[in-house]
């Protein structure tokens, strides 16, 4: 069973992604822009690769 489902997805040129291709990963950013000071802007995001490019979400920080 486990063959077949290998080889249909090499007869429609396709590859199962990943397993760390689903799951978000916090990344830290560096942007390559200038703020008002002068400085690099630094933050952090939440990142995942959809098998084609990266996807970026906010990092929200909740305070307690």
């Amino acid at each position: 069973m486990l063959a077949e489902g290998r080889e249909r997805f090499r007869i429609l040129g396709l590859s199962p992604k990943p397993a760390w291709a689903e799951v978000w990963h916090l990344w830290n950013v560096i942007v390559p822009r200038r703020s008002i000071t002068g400085r690099l802007l630094t933050g952090q995001v939440w990142r995942r690769h959809d098998g084609r490019r990266w996807i970026y979400k906010k990092f929200i920080e909740y305070g307690s």
